[in-house]
This record gives structure tokens, C-alpha cells and sequence, in this order.
């Protein structure tokens, strides 16, 4: 996952915070840059009463399902869910909702972390303004210059034998890091660097250091034709590069039964997506998943050991779950058993897990369908791993939508499998001796 600079901030709820005091007993929260919520007489609100429906018809698998796909449809109406935007306002507002109607206490932390954005950046071309994305950690700037193209790959004999001093260079991507790329652009002279995609659509890329030029993505559909233009014309290019950090309000949504101070399994999966994307798969299904999953556990004993959490700002870098683990402290996190991440759980058949190996066994054993990962991915449970909790991550892998505009849909079936999958862990996980604080079990 990309990381960058994080401003821990307390838990933003007095409600949240008497809990955790008391079941912490001593816990400092003077944690600076945390952004009070706006309304605290809403997110302190007692559970909202409704009618309720026969444990046998709430719990059916087709109510299940039909519930799971109306919260993925939900989430996924509202847009890109990126942090810091009324879109995430609006889905925390939603899943407190549904949390309160299933008869939990939900509640906002608020955090605050720096965030790089890309404002609208573009390239001109004799009149045809074509829109890239900046690179993170890119220098802003607006050059007007001839444009250059550099032939290969972009190590520094090619930038020299493309004599870029005082010009825009647009070179493929491929083979090198963009890093080193940028750093033979500005030792050969450039004033800005595109760097044109390999393959179909445009890409998002991170530096490795800050560069001393404007960098510029551009898809191969535009910067192609582009390249090939500028190998044969003579080219004058006028690159805007608008970016820069902001700092950034992430909005966690806790939810657990009345009284319950120190749960012994938290089950979580983040609802921000990336700019652009809705997020279907990535992440409202394991949003979903972790949401009926606490339906069915609502009137049961597990459910008096659980709290579930949505995060924030997972795709900035784990920032929500950082900020969680961070607020929680270590008596909290040595009480839990495991930390079970959703993410990515809507599309394809196959459940993939990994984690700490004596629970992806258990799960296993329960479900020999299920099958190990192989290799881990960073989301959410690798914060907690990270400060000793057993964890274990619920996935099915890659997707063509994964990050694109077209990430809306999912097979809700695939979602009631995973929460079953997790349920018939639980009863095992609590009853068991295990406990984290024992350094990092992943």
C-alpha cells in the first residue's frame, strides 16, 4: 500500500472514548491534529428502536444477501468514496445508521493525516490539451518548452542522446523505476518529464523521493500518438502540474453492543475507495460482509465479544486502522484473540486467506474450500499484525475493475459465503487461549 506521513488523532466521541477508558483503565489520548466531529449530539445518539423481524427470517441466507447487495448499492451510489469528501460524510452517516438499526452503539473517530492530491494536471499541444495524473511526490510547475521525445527506456544515455537540456521529455514507461527516470530527466536538463503508460488506460505512480520537475502520467491511448509526433515534429508543449499534501480528516465507524469495553475479536475492512472509482468490490463488499456479519451476531453471546469497525483512509496508506491501533493502545489490543480484515471479497469464486497461520488452519478446517493467499497484501490487518494481534485477511483476489470507474458490481452470494466462512471460525477464535501482545504473529 502507498504510505505517507500520518497525524494520529483521538477518538473524536466522548461516548467512544468513556468506553475505551474504561475498559483500558488508563489510556493517553493527547494526540495532536485530531479534528473534532462536527455534530457530537448526532454521533452520540442512542441506538435508533425499530421493529424486529424473527431471528429465522433476518438470519435467512436470501434476506442476507439481499440486505449485503442493497449496502454495496448504496455505498456505490454515492461515488468515489475518498477520504476527506462529503462521499465519505455520507457513508459514515450510512453505516451509523445501519449499525444503530441492528442495535449496536456507533460512533466516528476522527484522524487527520497528509495527503498528496493532484488538483487537475495536463499537457498542451498546439492547441489539444490532453489530462494526465501527477506523480506523488512530483514537483508542481507550469513550462512552456519544446518537447522531446527519449528513445528506450530512459537510463541516462538515452536522455543524453535526446539533448532535453531546457525541454519537456516524454518517454515510455517500462524497465526502470519512475524514480531514477525522473532523476535522469533533471540530471540531462529537462524542466518535466511524461512518462506515457505501457499498457491500455493511464496509471498512478509514486516517487521514491521528492523530484525537482513536474511529472506528468499519461495513458498509452494519448501519449502514444504523442511520442510518436514528437519523434518526427518539431513540438512545443506547455506542462501544468497542479499537485501538492493536504491535510485530510479520515472518519473510522465503530460499532459494539451496549457495554462492551473490550471485545475479544474485531472484524473490519475499509470503505474508502480510490479517486474514480466507486468502489463496489474494492472496497463496499467487505464493508457489507463485516456489517451482516455483526446482523447475525446482534442477539448472540459472540456478539457481546465482537466490535467491527469500517475504516478510513485505507487506500492513502492504512491510515484508519493505523489510527485505530494507535488511539487503542496496548492493553486494549493484547485482549483480542484476532483481528479478521475483509477486503475485495465480491468478485471471483475462490476465498483466499492469509494471516497468522494457526487461524488461516482453523479456517481451513472448517472449510476446506477455502484456500492460503500464498503471498500477503497490505490492507488493514497488517497494522494490527503489527503491534502483535493475531490477524487473518478474507480475499478473492485480482479483477479487471480493480481501481477503475467500472468497479460497481458484485456477486452479493459471494458475500453471505464469506460471512459464513468468518461465523463458523468465531465460536472456535473465542473460545480458544490465544491473545495478542506477543509481537507480530503474521
Amino acid at each position: 500500500m502507498k504510505t505517507s506521513h500520518t497525524t494520529q488523532g483521538a477518538i473524536g466521541s466522548p461516548p467512544f472514548l468513556k468506553r475505551l477508558i474504561a475498559s483500558l483503565g488508563v489510556l493517553s489520548l493527547g494526540l495532536a491534529g485530531c479534528a473534532q466531529p462536527r455534530d457530537l449530539s448526532v454521533q452520540a445518539q442512542q441506538p435508533v428502536p425499530v421493529q424486529p423481524q424473527p431471528q429465522a427470517e433476518r438470519n435467512s441466507l436470501a434476506t442476507l444477501r439481499d440486505r449485503a447487495s442493497a449496502d454495496v448499492d448504496a455505498l456505490v451510489k454515492l461515488g468515489p468514496r475518498v477520504a476527506g469528501t462529503p462521499a465519505m460524510e455520507q457513508a459514515s452517516a450510512y453505516l451509523l445508521e445501519e449499525y444503530r438499526k441492528a442495535g449496536y452503539v456507533a460512533d466516528i473517530q476522527t484522524f487527520t493525516y497528509s495527503k498528496f492530491e493532484d488538483r487537475g494536471s495536463s499537457v498542451s499541444v498546439g492547441g489539444t490539451t490532453l489530462q494526465g495524473r501527477a506523480l506523488r511526490r512530483t514537483a508542481a510547475g507550469t513550462p512552456t518548452a519544446r518537447l522531446v521525445a527519449v528513445p528506450n527506456v530512459g537510463d541516462r544515455d538515452d536522455f543524453a542522446a535526446a539533448n532535453v537540456k531546457g525541454a519537456i521529455a516524454i518517454v515510455r514507461r517500462g524497465t526502470l523505476p519512475f524514480a531514477e527516470k525522473v532523476r535522469n530527466a533533471a540530471a540531462a536538463g529537462a524542466v518535466g518529464l511524461l512518462i506515457v503508460n505501457n499498457e491500455s488506460g493511464n496509471f498512478s505512480g509514486t516517487l521514491t523521493q521528492d523530484a525537482s520537475i513536474p511529472v506528468l502520467a499519461l495513458s498509452r491511448e494519448q501519449g502514444q500518438p504523442l511520442l510518436e509526433r514528437s519523434q518526427r515534429e518539431r513540438l512545443t508543449a506547455k506542462l501544468t502540474v497542479n499537485a501538492g499534501q493536504r491535510t485530510v480528516t479520515g472518519r473510522n465507524v465503530v460499532a459494539h453492543l451496549p457495554g462492551v469495553t473490550q471485545p475479544q475479536v474485531l472484524l473490519g475492512g475499509h470503505y474508502d475507495s480510490v479517486l474514480g472509482s466507486p468502489g463496489a468490490n474494492d472496497n463496499a463488499s467487505g464493508t457489507a460482509t463485516v456489517l451482516s456479519i455483526a446482523r447475525q451476531l446482534s442477539t448472540t453471546p459472540l456478539g457481546r465479544q465482537t466490535w467491527f469497525v469500517a475504516f478510513d483512509g485505507e487506500e492513502d496508506g492504512l491510515h484508519g486502522s493505523k489510527a485505530f491501533v494507535n488511539a487503542a493502545g496496548p492493553q486494549f489490543l493484547k485482549g483480542l484473540k484476532g483481528m479478521l480484515n475483509f477486503d475485495m471479497v465480491g468478485v471471483n469464486n475462490s476465498l483466499l486467506i492469509s494471516g497468522t497461520p494457526s487461524l488461516a488452519k482453523q479456517v481451513q478446517i472448517e472449510n476446506a474450500k477455502i484456500a492460503p493467499l500464498g503471498s500477503d497484501y497490505g490492507s488493514d490487518h497488517a497494522s494490527f499484525a503489527a503491534a502483535g494481534v493475531p490477524v487473518l485477511f478474507f480475499y478473492r483476489g485480482m479483477e479487471p475493475n480493480y481501481h477503475k470507474p467500472s468497479d460497481r458490481q458484485i456477486n452479493p452470494t459471494l458475500l453471505t459465503e464469506t460471512a459464513q466462512a468468518a461465523l463458523k471460525m468465531l465460536p472456535q477464535l473465542v473460545s480458544s487461549n490465544a491473545t495478542g501482545g506477543s509481537g507480530n504473529r503474521q
